[in-house]
């Protein structure tokens, strides 16, 4: 589906080209895509959302042959804020005439796949979304009391095509994360020849890394489990080869209890927003089993695996080992690694030589100090320099900056471990729409958790809208 150019944002009287927009997306995953469904039917806000990828995508590398999503199919873009969007999953089943066999199949949780699919499905027929734009520079207008957003416009092939420029009251930024690989084994993965890898990228390798004599995997989370699976999967009985290590002290099932979920509510957001920040701080790293854990079928799928390797008698080739971590890491030769290993709990060290290394070492918050360097002065701090973000997702800037930066999945250190949850996607979005206009097109419940975080009532999610929070002009 074609999209119009920058300067037709979708709507139905669509202003001439120097029209300011509402509301300016940068980057466009899941969580932009969400913003960008449920902003699609409020007229009256005239918004653009930009990527410069040419089209949409999501962890291609890591779409591994019957891999599911972590969340129920009603954590899509925007049912748990409006069932009846024609943007939900169910209506692009039904769209593509398989409304039916999923009805069959009694599935709760989807295949990763059909969510990439179910997003570019969404994508592709938004009008406001801009794919093959890089932005440039973000700057604010003292005069004209508006975000500047230089872009790129990219061909095809990602070359420079031509330079454009777009003005917004408001700005929005889902960068995504970045690939978090660590210090020790940079320089490995930064070479070319050598065969160190980022989960992200598992799938571009696949072919490569089954034909490496020996294989090992670090991180064990979600990705690393499903990487080490797939791998064992496809090695001969006796011949696997294969070594899993992990700094966590064991490998552990994500907290996956109903009441243990209530972590992922806006309830338990709202809570942990309002906590001290130096609390937050030591209660974080301690939460990382509600989601750095390992899904418990697939932990099972992995011993089954191994178990059914031992019924002919002896122990697969196969090693699995926790609170590991790697000290250094070098080359030995040119076609092998040798990793040096601490374990954490016994203090003692050995050497790991092996073929190729796959590190499913998650992701990290991209920084937002690139991107919007320009408005660094502007930019209020908390005590370990990270940008300040209040309950409405936005960036506390200086009042001489009137018009408002909302943030998507890069405010877990004021928000908790719900900002990178597909499960509060469509909440997070319905609560900037509400702010951005200063009423509710999207009206939110009250509480959504049988547990009460605290000794005190949880604020209403329906606070009063700040001076800056709006920022439409009415158009006749």
């Amino acid at each position: 589906m074609n999209t119009p150019s920058h300067t037709e944002p979708g709507t139905a009287d669509a202003p001439g080209p120097d029209a300011p927009l509402d509301l300016a997306g940068i980057g466009i995953g899941p969580f932009n895509l969400s913003l960008a469904a449920l902003a699609h039917p409020l007229t009256d806000l005239r918004t653009a959302f930009y990527d410069q990828h040419p089209a949409f995508q999501w962890h291609p590398g890591l779409l591994i042959d019957g891999a599911t999503l972590q969340v129920p199919f009603l954590a899509d873009l925007v049912t748990l804020a409006d069932p009846t969007s024609p943007w939900t999953f169910l209506n692009y089943l039904k769209a593509r005439d398989r409304l039916f066999p999923f009805y069959f199949a009694e599935r709760f949780h989807t295949h990763r796949a059909e969510y990439d699919a179910y997003c570019r499905w969404v994508s592709e027929n938004l009008p406001t979304l801009h794919f093959g734009h890089h932005i440039d520079a973000v700057r604010w207008n003292h005069e004209r009391h508006l975000f500047e957003v230089d872009f790129t416009q990219l061909d095809a092939d990602g070359e420079a095509e031509a330079l454009g420029r777009t003005y917004a009251r408001n700005l929005v930024l889902g960068i995504g994360t970045a690939p978090h690989i660590p210090i020790p084994l940079r320089p490995l993965a930064e070479a070319p020849a050598v065969p160190v890898i980022h989960s992200a990228d598992y799938l571009h390798h696949r072919e490569r890394l089954l034909a490496a004599d020996h294989l090992t995997v670090i991180g064990a989370g979600q990705s690393g489990a499903e990487i080490f699976l797939d791998q064992l999967r496809a090695r001969p009985a006796g011949r696997e080869n294969l070594h899993w290590l992990a700094r966590t002290p064991a490998f552990a099932p994500m907290e996956y209890s109903k009441l243990g979920l209530e972590h992922f509510t806006p309830d338990y957001t709202r809570y942990f927003h309002a906590l001290p920040e130096r609390v937050r701080d030591e209660l974080l790293p301690a939460q990382w089993q509600l989601y750095k854990g390992v899904d418990h079928d697939t932990l099972a799928a992995i011993h089954d695996e191994l178990y059914r390797r031992t019924l002919d008698g002896g122990w697969p080739g196969a090693v699995l080992t926790p609170g590991v971590q790697v000290r250094t890491a070098g080359r030995v030769g040119t076609t092998k690694v040798e990793l040096h290993l601490e374990h954490t709990h016994q203090g003692t060290r050995s050497r790991l030589t092996t073929d190729a290394v796959v590190l499913a070492t998650g992701y990290r918050e991209r920084r937002l100090d690139t991107l919007l360097a320009a408005l660094d002065p502007y930019l209020r701090r908390d005590a370990s320099d990270r940008p300040r973000v209040d309950a409405q997702h936005r960036l506390v800037l200086d009042p001489a900056i009137t018009g408002s930066i909302h943030v998507q999945n890069a405010e877990r250190h004021t928000h908790g471990v719900g900002t990178p949850d597909l499960g509060l996607a469509a909440w997070r979005s319905a609560t900037i729409l509400n702010s951005l206009t200063g009423t509710t097109p999207y009206p939110l419940p009250t509480r959504t958790a049988f547990t009460t975080f605290g000794l005190t009532h949880p604020p209403s999610p329906h606070p009063t809208v700040p001076r800056q929070t709006s920022h439409l002009v009415p158009r006749h």
